[in-house]
């Protein structure tokens, strides 16, 4: 019987499809939405409220942690963290510099200085075995992400934080329903920040994001700091800003938490079928995939990230067949032209410098169907070949 790809090769040519379909996601989902939505708009209750208490109460059950705290998007999540722990001007946070820019900005952002350490080359997060000699008298927090939905080495990283008196905040905005061990990514640390981007594996229908901690002084200031510092209407114990989730997002946002799981599994599902198809195909050598996660790790597949050194001819032979694919990210953080006063130089960072050059991401939603799975193996099989 041939195989799936060989199958594709041989079938007509199909139109364009999307790297990411969330209109099919919605068809699954539309009643329960529209219905959701159409509630809040019955309250006209938009902002904060009973959806937003509610959706926190209910994400704080899912991660096992005692609080959550919504706001306005995932980088506010990250900047909030930073106001909260008191880092500022003269404070240095070790971070990874192979991310989405919010992950440094919101350090530089608060007046702090993110200090780079490289990635480990196979799961692209920060490099623990790096962080100890990255420590300086001003080093004030480590900010590890959890890059595509793969937790980051928390056991090590949480050695060394507490070893010298360091608050963690995570930067888990890919990774929503991971786990390292038995624990949920972002409950390891003092913050655990979340996106609510429409692309995420949990996605509003706009921005939002959700901080959860399991301290209650924390989870106070938080809530205080999201409305202009303030605990009573009109007055400011502290200097907040406005920061607040909409009972909309919250609404919408509560439906998609019940099918969570489930996207969760279709999306593990994609990865382990383009493992196979990759096997079959004979690409296991051209290309890299994502390895197998060991048994302490669960990836929930925000992506699903190969590597090339020949990435961007790859990428464009796969847009010439029709099949959609993303770089995530094209430049590292500390090359950024925003970063330029840091003073780093092409080199300094050499493992995440390379990943840039490689990286590529496939679909990988749970929608993806199977011929549409195969012919991106086939479009990448057709690509070696023509080498």
């Amino acid at each position: 019987m041939s195989s799936p790809a060989k199958r594709a090769e041989n079938s007509p040519a199909a139109p364009r499809f999307d790297f990411l379909d969330l209109r099919a996601q919605f068809s699954t989902i539309r009643d329960e939405v529209m219905q959701a939505v159409a509630q809040v708009f019955e309250s006209q209750h938009f902002i904060l409220g009973p959806e937003v208490k509610l959706l926190e109460e209910e994400v704080a059950a899912k991660l096992g942690s005692k609080f959550a705290i919504g706001c306005a998007s995932g980088t506010d999540a990250l900047i909030l963290s930073l106001l909260s722990a008191g880092i500022g001007q003269g404070d240095e946070v070790i971070t990874t510099p192979f991310s989405f820019i919010a992950t440094a900005g919101s350090i530089a952002y608060v007046g702090a200085k993110p200090v780079f350490v490289d990635i480990d080359p196979v799961t692209f997060n920060l490099n623990a075995a790096l962080l100890e000699a990255a420590i300086t008298p001003n080093t004030r927090a480590i900010m590890p992400v959890h890059l595509f939905g793969l937790p980051a080495d928390m056991d090590r990283i949480l050695a060394i934080a507490r070893a010298n008196n360091l608050v963690i905040i995570e930067d888990a905005a890919q990774a929503i329903g991971s786990r390292y061990g038995d624990r949920f990514t972002g409950t390891f640390g003092d913050y655990g920040c979340f996106s609510f981007f429409p692309s995420k594996n949990l996605g509003a229908a706009g921005d939002g994001g959700m901080i959860a901690t399991n301290d209650p002084v924390i989870a106070e200031r938080l809530q205080m700091l999201r409305v202009h510092g303030s605990k009573t209407k009109y007055f400011h114990e502290m200097i907040g800003t406005n920061s607040r989730l909409h009972a909309l997002q919250a609404a919408v946002l509560r439906v998609k938490l019940r099918h969570l799981d489930a996207w969760q599994q279709g999306r593990q599902n994609r990865a382990d079928r383009y493992r196979r198809l990759f096997e079959s195909a004979g690409l296991t050598s051209f290309i890299a995939a994502p390895p197998q996660p060991p048994p302490k790790f669960e990836h929930v597949y925000n992506q699903f990230t190969i590597r090339s050194s020949r990435r961007d001819e790859l990428k464009a032979s796969l847009h010439s067949a029709g099949v959609p694919s993303e770089i995530y990210y094209p430049l590292c953080i500390h090359l950024q032209k925003a970063f330029v006063f840091l003073g780093h130089a092409p080199g300094d960072f050499p493992e995440s410098e390379k990943a840039s050059r490689e990286v590529l991401s496939l679909p990988v939603y749970p929608e993806l169907l199977d011929a549409q799975q195969d012919r991106v193996v086939q479009a990448i099989a057709n690509f070696r070949s023509s080498l």
